[in-house]
């Protein structure tokens, strides 16, 4: 059973305790290495703290028991206002602009290994730990590298490709030479308190509740036409949503319009969520979970974040546009403050406002965010309906 890090030089190392059991397992290896481990609570979200959604509490009470098993002191910090101005907001904006963000990808650049690495800094920490599954090596320049993890079901890689080499050369991931499977045994072998606590899923600040529910407490909703590509050259209106902010591409359920069948089909096959038009404030649907409208091969990206602090030179490469999904080769050219992803074979939804995260082998390179990604055409061995005049690509 390995882990990522290993050495005998003792270290004081400040690890984020979140009340799970990977970051519990995490902090009891980096004992066994014989360093000196403080635990740190961070809280990041209180709008709702008296909400039955908001696990924050049993998450303190779960965490500090790990940290009486293990032996360490914890330390409870507050970064909830940090995290409404560099996240939150954010998060917001591009909601209201009709695109889909990855909050866990800024969170773990702005808070967890900027504002929680501060702190630790403050605290006489050399280095900062998490309980993510991933790795870190050094290239032969003395860089710092990020690394998938050994267990690839796992790997969380894609939500760490902001770092830079400050944040990532103080950055310790203790479970990344580990399978999920040999965390969990570990865990009932030491006696950890959280052994069998399930796994938290979904964004932190919004756990369990019902997504749209949450976001229409910020966002107000604004009806208007759901539209298929089918029928007249305009499309034809079945139904009606209740914001754009509420959709995101490639949605199959909560769309409103089932039992509606396309011009000349039998009603087989699920509508998708396929464009979104802003200015004419239409949702465009489609019939089948591969329709051209939700195919791209070109993909543009835009804010990149180079983790060795440069782009990489290979123009060969491997990308996911979105969490667990398989690396698909693709050829990638630089323009100024965008890049361009060319897909050897046509990639899934790709969604405006998703991370799209360059990889070569195992070496995670960095990324940046969806701007846009062109539907297929004829001339990519896809037929495709046109799209409206009045949908932009």
């Amino acid at each position: 059973m390995g882990v990522s890090q290993s050495g005998t030089d003792q270290r004081r190392i400040v690890i984020g305790l979140s009340g799970g059991v990977d970051s519990a397992v995490a902090a009891w290896l980096l004992k066994q290495q014989g360093h000196d481990v403080v635990g740190l609570f961070m809280k990041n979200w209180e709008d709702d703290d008296d909400d039955a959604y908001c696990s924050t509490r049993e998450d303190l009470i779960d965490a500090t028991a790990v940290a009486d098993v293990i032996g360490i002191d914890l330390e409870a910090v507050n970064f909830s206002a940090e995290y409404k101005e560099r996240v939150f907001s954010a998060f917001l904006a591009e909601y209201e602009a009709g695109r889909t963000p990855n909050p866990d990808v800024l969170c773990n650049a702005e808070i967890k290994f900027k504002a929680f690495l501060d702190h630790a800094l403050r605290l006489g920490a050399e280095r900062i730990a998490t309980g993510h599954y991933a790795r870190t090596a050094t290239d032969a320049d003395g860089r710092a590298q990020l690394l998938k993890a050994i267990d690839e079901t796992k790997d969380q890689s894609y939500f760490l490709h902001r770092l830079d080499q400050s944040q990532l050369s103080r950055a310790m991931f203790p479970l990344g030479g580990m399978r999920k499977t040999e965390v969990r045994t570990l865990a009932e072998r030491i006696g950890l308190p959280n052994a069998r606590k399930k796994d938290s899923t979904g964004i932190c600040f919004i756990g369990e509740r019902p997504f749209r529910k949450f976001l229409n407490r910020y966002l107000p909703t604004r009806p208007g036409p759901i539209r298929t590509p089918d029928g007249s050259a305009d499309g034809r209106v079945v139904g009606t949503h209740v914001g754009l902010a509420f959709y995101t591409l490639g949605q199959r359920k909560g769309i409103g319009v089932g039992g509606v069948k396309s011009a000349g089909d039998d009603g087989d096959g699920a509508w998708f969520v396929a464009r979104k038009d802003m200015a004419a404030d239409t949702l465009w649907i489609v019939r089948g979970h591969d329709h051209p409208w939700l195919l791209s091969t070109r993909i543009e990206v835009e804010q990149p974040r180079w983790i060795a602090g440069h782009p990489p030179a290979a123009t060969r490469l491997s990308a996911k546009t979105r969490y667990r999904q398989v690396d698909a080769p693709c050829r990638w050219t630089l323009d100024d403050e965008r890049f361009e992803l060319t897909f050897d074979a046509a990639q899934r939804a790709a969604t405006p406002g998703q991370s799209a995260v360059l990889y070569d082998g195992d070496v995670c390179l960095g990324g940046g965010v969806i701007a846009s990604a062109r539907p297929l055409e004829p001339a990519d061995g896809v037929v495709s309906t046109p799209l409206p005049a009045s949908q932009p690509h």
